[in-house]
């Protein structure tokens, strides 16, 4: 009888191996990279932005977006340090100009919706996908400066907002990085590297008092709350506290705003690759930038999206001069290391 099961037993999983295997082989080290029906996202972008995305990408798609939300420095480091073994797929903060020197942490890709994007906003480096814009602005608190004129960098040296403005670190927020970089071209007529450009640096770290935001959302708090009187910071969570009734006001500055845009990027190696670019495609697609555009406070940068009525028209908007991208992000590492100088001599 024994030898009857035994040669059963024999048959059964011979049988079994032509079908498919015997013994317990795992099937998914035979599936393709990315095949499940799953993706990791860190991102550091606002909360309305992320649930109009991925919330509308799971349903449409069925694939299951894992979210990890932190500041740009803090999920730039994570991917960074998870370089060798990574657990996220999408990085979903930053731009080029923040990112270009750690370009090796990504890894390349085109969607085929590129072509639909503004011509100035396509992805010509094939490793940043601009998806989005926030444009830098100032926030200002309308009780706190009712008789205070504030249109631009110029005005921030008025001895009244003393110790009254919100700023963040420069060298790990993207924001903050962006904001500095527009000031040095405003305050250096095109020429960020000026002397007179860091010249008004150090008079407006002067008037920080010694005082930085630890991150980019305790600005646009800070000066809702009434702890600041104004801050530098970007566009989407300043026109959404106007819009949620807050008494505070969006101030593009008049000597010009930096309309850089911001980007997406699949990591280098990830575990779902096929769906970090399904992702993308699915960012950039007409549907999600007209949804962005007509109901959040985020600007689309599709052809012909649509844009919401409470908006800033885009041709209201003085652009910052001579501004150039690509030239910054070649020279991110001397922007900080000379706001670090300043900053030090300052204290």
């Amino acid at each position: 009888m024994k030898k009857s099961f035994l040669l059963l037993g024999t048959l059964l999983c011979a049988l079994a191996m032509l079908l498919g295997g015997c013994g317990g082989g795992d099937k998914k080290a035979d599936a393709p990279k990315g095949g499940d029906k799953e993706l990791t996202v860190y991102t550091a972008r606002s909360e309305s932005l992320n649930n109009a995305v991925i919330q509308n990408f799971e349903k449409d798609t069925g694939i299951k977006v894992n979210v990890v939300v932190a500041g740009t420095g803090e999920v730039v480091k994570r991917v960074a340090s998870e370089k060798a073994n990574p657990l996220g797929d999408i990085l979903w903060a930053g731009s080029e100009a923040m990112l270009a020197s750690k370009k090796d942490l990504f890894q390349e890709y085109v969607s085929p919706e590129d072509k639909n994007m503004m011509p100035e906003f396509r992805n010509t480096t094939k490793f940043f996908t601009p998806a989005f814009s926030d444009p830098t602005v100032m926030i200002v608190n309308t009780d706190m400066t009712k008789d205070m004129k504030i249109e631009g960098f110029a005005d921030l040296l008025n001895p009244a907002l003393k110790g009254k403005i919100a700023f963040g670190d420069p060298v790990n927020s993207s924001s903050a990085f962006q904001s500095l970089v527009v000031m040095l071209y405003d305050m250096g007529n095109g020429e960020p590297f000026s002397e007179g450009a860091w010249n008004y640096v150090d008079k407006f770290l002067a008037q920080l008092q010694g005082k930085m935001s630890n991150s980019s959302s305790q600005v646009y708090k800070g000066v809702a709350g009434g702890e600041y009187a104004v801050g530098l910071t970007w566009e989407d969570p300043a026109a959404s506290l106007v819009k949620s009734g807050a008494h505070v006001k969006v101030v593009f500055p008049k000597e010009g705003a930096l309309y850089a845009p911001q980007s997406v990027q699949i990591i280098k190696n990830c575990k779902h690759p096929e769906n970090a670019k399904k992702f993308i495609d699915y960012m950039l697609s007409e549907k999600i930038q007209n949804l962005v555009g007509t109901t959040l406070t985020v600007r689309p940068l599709r052809q012909g999206a649509k844009l919401a009525d409470y908006m800033t028209p885009a041709d209201k908007i003085k652009i910052a001069p001579k501004f150039d991208e690509k030239w910054v992000s070649e020279n991110k590492d001397k922007f900080t290391k000379m706001f670090t100088e300043h900053l030090e001599k300052s204290m």
